[in-house]
């Protein structure tokens, strides 16, 4: 039977345009799952993210918590890195410091980036720092040492949190990993070793 169209089922053009409407949807979601990850994971506490704040807490309960530190490295960084402190024991709400201790034992310049968690993650959302050597990266010179601070307290609130409220001991941990130079720094270590090999006028 000339000239007669077969006319798509009901509902299929939708079905397309829905299949593209996802494919689209997850290409978006993929794009920009570092950042909402990153924001879920501040604003949770999921996957032992910390808060920030610009000052300590106003409120400052007798009950004490325990705060342990660890360090570790990535396998290519050839810094030596470790707490100077295992733990200290703070009251809820006071501001503590702590240090960290870093070494560049090769003979260039090495930059690096700390990442952090806390452990037990429910505990992340109520860690809160103040000031913290992560915050930028930092540059090591050949043989240069360095104690690196990090201040903060827990959030008081973590007393009233469900799931929160049982935690006796934190544990903070940062691991430092190799990053590219600062170009101020790569310039300069260039040109000391071109003045290292320049000959010298007798």
């Amino acid at each position: 039977m000339r000239g007669r169209h077969i006319l798509p089922p009901p509902g299929k053009g939708r079905t397309v345009v829905q299949t593209v409407g996802v494919v689209l949807f997850m290409g978006a979601m993929a794009w920009a799952s570092v950042p909402l990850y990153d924001w879920f994971c501040r604003v949770t506490g999921y996957g032992g993210s910390t808060n920030y704040a610009d000052a300590g807490s106003e409120e400052i309960l007798d009950q004490t918590i325990k705060v342990r530190f660890d360090g570790s490295l990535e396998r290519d960084m050839p810094w030596e890195f470790r707490p100077l402190q295992r733990e200290m024991e703070v009251r809820i709400g006071e501001t503590g410091l702590a240090f960290y201790e870093a070494y560049n034992p090769t003979d260039v310049p090495v930059a690096g980036t700390a990442s952090y968690n806390v452990a037990p993650f429910d505990a992340g959302v109520h860690f809160t720092k103040i000031d913290c050597f992560c915050f930028e990266q930092q540059v090591l010179q050949p043989g240069e040492r360095v104690e690196m601070p990090v201040t903060f307290y827990v959030d008081p609130d973590i007393v009233r949190d469900r799931d929160a409220k049982f935690v006796h001991t934190i544990t903070l941990s940062y691991t430092f990993y190799q990053t590219d130079l600062p170009e101020t720094t790569t310039e300069q270590a260039a040109n000391a070793t071109g003045a290292d090999a320049a000959p010298r006028a007798n």
